[in-house]
């Protein structure tokens, strides 16, 4: 019987009362290759190794090659990282002209995306270390100067205080005049208000930003590994309702104007980059807040979504950041800060050489080719359109951080590099919108997928994944649905499993190509 018996069709067996009913699963060959479709794997969608010669400058790709051997992280967190540390930078004090009469400034958005444990914070704090450090001197520095202004505005208040209420108390009209000339001249006199200067900030809610904003220039980053600014954006702090315009016009460098009973904020040319490193459920969660969507909040974000290499590190190995490198790195961005400190309140405005021109509307047309209608890029169509400004914006991040501040122009080399970067983030854009688009049972299922690969299993029961798997499947109604997705889409295979003396049980075969795609 055994010679005529297709074991890919366990139906022969259901009405067999055979002796005991026989074990017959355990004995049967795997299912060959070919009689299997390709699998659609949840959340499996493989991203390309994103490297720090992108970068090109020395003293910037060296650094970020020298965190990441340090920390054991992929080389595309610090490269997002180190993106956002440039445009905050130079953001506000350059913009740059590819065509006539259309200009774009130098805010970053990025996210980078590595599991707990990834050391995120390790690779955040050794890429932003220099501007703890500039900060903390700018501070030292003007403490004597902050000291005498606030000590002059202070008293000007309270003699503008007194000389109010002498005004009041006033009954003749030539002296309440008099009074308030005084008062006049007080509050011309009253030296404006000085802080010391700041360039980022870890996490602020909208109405903070705008006051960041106003008394900085205008210019101002959020670096930070952790997610909590997503849930300002969500409105943690407004019932659910933040208004998000300052962060959408601060990306665009389009003016603000606030006028409110408690808020008054009026910047003409913002500039705010975003580096964040975040858990991949942060930015799921982020996903299902469909205004972000909506308001193009999402398409602004440069996504870096490498491959986790957590479990495959060597702790035995420790290979410190060379100093004269960190040295070099840290010398040159506080050179950077010091020398556009008391830049001009227009920023310089750099235009493309003609072969960099040529290179950059190269990739323009190709997107622009394949975000219509069933084009290659329709799905993140409002991600791609994005994609041509993000990357002149990067190649001019990368010519200044190459030439300096007396940069006049946007080279190829540079246009070239930031034209590379732009092509190896599309797949990483469609991974994160992917995962945006995702819910619990895709979750589930490629959780489901993770433990098959794990153990290299070709089949299994629904009691064993539940077993394995017991902190996320508390609920077998929970496990059957991500089960049936993963059926539905050609991972799985349900059959009925015969075992002596006992009920029938579900098991699944599991299809090979899941296993090694």
């Amino acid at each position: 019987m055994t010679d005529k018996t297709d074991w890919n069709d366990l139906a022969y067996f259901t009405n067999l009362d055979e002796v005991n009913r026989q074990v017959i699963d355990q004995a049967a060959p795997a299912v060959t290759t070919p009689e299997w479709p390709d699998p659609i794997l949840p959340g499996a969608m493989q991203t390309p190794v994103i490297p720090a010669d992108v970068l090109g400058t020395s003293w910037v790709r060296n650094m970020v090659e020298a965190v990441a051997s340090s920390t054991q992280t992929p080389p595309a967190l610090g490269v997002m990282t180190l993106l956002a540390i440039l445009a905050t930078v130079f953001q506000g004090r350059y913009e740059v002209e590819p065509l006539p009469g259309y200009r774009e400034p130098l805010p970053i958005w990025g996210i980078g995306t590595a599991p707990p444990g990834a050391r995120k914070t390790a690779v955040m704090n050794a890429l932003s270390a220099p501007f703890m450090r500039w900060e903390k001197l700018q501070a030292d520095r003007l403490r004597p100067t902050l000291a005498k202004i606030n000590a002059q505005r202070a008293v000007a208040k309270k003699r503008i205080e007194r000389l109010q209420q002498d005004a009041a108390k006033a009954k003749d009209a030539s002296e309440r005049a008099a009074i308030a000339a005084e008062i006049e001249r007080e509050e011309l006199e009253m030296p404006k208000e000085a802080r010391a200067p700041r360039c980022f900030t870890n996490d602020c809610t909208a109405e903070r930003l705008q006051n960041l904003l106003v008394e900085h220039g205008g210019r101002m980053s959020v670096l930070s590994d952790e997610g909590g600014i997503f849930l300002v954006l969500a409105g943690m702090y407004n019932g659910g309702n933040a208004n998000n315009d300052v962060y959408l016009k601060s990306h665009a460098g389009s003016s603000i104007r606030v006028d409110r009973a408690d808020c008054c904020a009026h910047i003409d040319k913002p500039a705010l980059s975003f580096g964040l490193l975040l858990q991949l459920g942060v930015l799921t969660e982020a996903g299902n807040n469909r205004r972000f969507r909506d308001t193009g909040l999402l398409a602004r974000f440069l996504y870096f979504m490498p491959t986790s290499n957590v479990g495959q590190r060597d702790v035995r190995l420790n290979t410190p950041v060379p100093q004269a490198i960190k040295d070099e790195y840290e010398r040159r961005l506080i050179q950077f800060m010091d020398g556009l400190m008391d830049a001009a309140d227009a920023p310089k405005v750099l235009t493309l050489t003609d072969a960099a021109r040529e290179c950059w509307l190269d990739l323009a047309e190709e997107i622009e080719r394949q975000q219509g209608d069933g084009g290659k890029y329709e799905s993140i169509s409002d991600w791609t359109s994005k994609l041509p400004g993000a990357a002149v914006r990067i190649a001019t991040l990368l010519e200044l951080a190459e030439v300096g501040v007396q940069a006049e122009e946007v080279s190829q080399s540079a246009m070239e590099r930031a034209v590379r970067l732009a092509r190896l983030l599309i797949p990483h854009a469609q991974a994160a919108f992917g995962l945006l688009g995702t819910d619990a049972t895709d979750s589930d299922a490629a959780a489901i997928v993770k433990w098959l690969r794990a153990g290299e299993l070709a089949s299994f029961t629904r009691r064993e994944a539940q077993k394995a798997q017991e902190g996320r499947f508390r609920s077998v109604d929970r496990l059957q649905k991500a089960l049936d997705r993963l059926e539905h889409q050609d991972v799985l295979r349900a059959f009925k499993r015969y075992n002596k003396g006992a009920p029938p049980t579900t098991a699944y075969r599991v299809n090979p190509k899941a296993l090694s795609t």
